[in-house]
């Protein structure tokens, strides 16, 4: 299938998503909003991708959402509607962007953000979505909602602060400052800065291909206690992991990675069970 906003490929079990409108920064515009979650559940739903790659082209990653998207719903019917119906209609709205990168987060496979040059507005909502991020040397990242006078509303503050120290979350959010590349490394946004672009995706596809070579059932069951315990008690988190593995702990991965380690081959795991469509 086509795309106004990505690229999209499947090789190896590694999914690649990837930014294509350079000459236009890649930007977000009203059918990236929809693009991004459609492509997400298609790779999830299948079962054969492990891992999700999420990469940009040209000079820089997003230069965030782009203005027709303030505009999309319209003159017309909705201007002369009643305010209270309006604001709910707006909130409406802004639920279903942040939906758009929460299918990031909910995803039962891990997503890695790959970051060149400017990663704005709407695309520090998308990374902090994603399990985790790389960037290049160039790189840098804003909180640019503050600069144009509203505050970041699909998912930068409620998931930032687990990410990084809560004083850095509140300068960038108050200044709209710049974070660089190696200040992103040093406070735990990014994972590793690599010299060049080229770099960086070969970078993070080693890491996806690393994921991809582990039980992706053992994979997912990581990904749902470590979100679970980041919005939980520890005392939540420990009982949950007890009855996830009373269900999901089955002893065949485990017996086929004792027989490949013992047999010094790769470990060949089943793939995930395609999810039902839905009526």
């Amino acid at each position: 299938m086509s795309y106004t906003c990505f690229d999209v490929d499947l090789s190896d079990q590694i999914a690649h998503i990837q930014f294509k409108r350079p000459e236009a920064f890649n930007s977000m515009v009203p059918e990236f909003w929809s693009e991004l979650p459609e492509i997400v559940s298609a790779f999830e739903a299948d079962g054969e991708a492990r891992a999700i790659v999420i990469s940009s082209t040209g000079k820089h990653f997003t230069a965030g959402m782009d203005l027709a998207v303030f505009g999309s719903g319209g003159p017309g019917e909705e201007a002369e509607a009643e305010t209270g119906r309006k604001r709910a209609a707006l909130r409406r709205r802004i639920l279903e962007l942040q939906e758009s990168f929460s299918c990031l987060d909910r995803a039962r496979l891990p997503v890695l953000a790959a970051v060149q040059g400017g990663c704005v507005g709407g695309g520090v909502d998308l990374i902090s979505a994603c399990d985790m991020r790389y960037c290049t040397q160039d790189a840098f990242f804003c909180i640019q909602e503050i600069n144009i006078g509203m505050t970041a509303d699909v998912g930068t503050f409620p998931r930032l602060p687990h990410i990084l120290p809560q004083g850095l979350v509140r300068e960038l959010a108050y200044t709209g400052r710049r974070l660089p590349a190696e200040e992103a490394r040093e406070a735990g946004l990014v994972n590793r800065v690599y010299e060049s672009h080229e770099a960086l995706l070969a970078g993070v596809m080693e890491v996806a291909a690393e994921i991809a070579a582990r039980s992706p059932l053992a994979v997912w069951g990581s990904k749902e206690m470590i979100n679970y315990a980041r919005d939980h008690s520890i005392a939540d988190g420990l009982d949950y992991i007890a009855t996830w593995q009373t269900g999901m702990f089955q002893p065949a991965d485990m017996a086929e990675a004792f027989a490949a380690k013992k047999e010094k081959r790769a470990a060949r795991y089943p793939d995930l069970l395609p999810e039902r469509k839905k009526p």
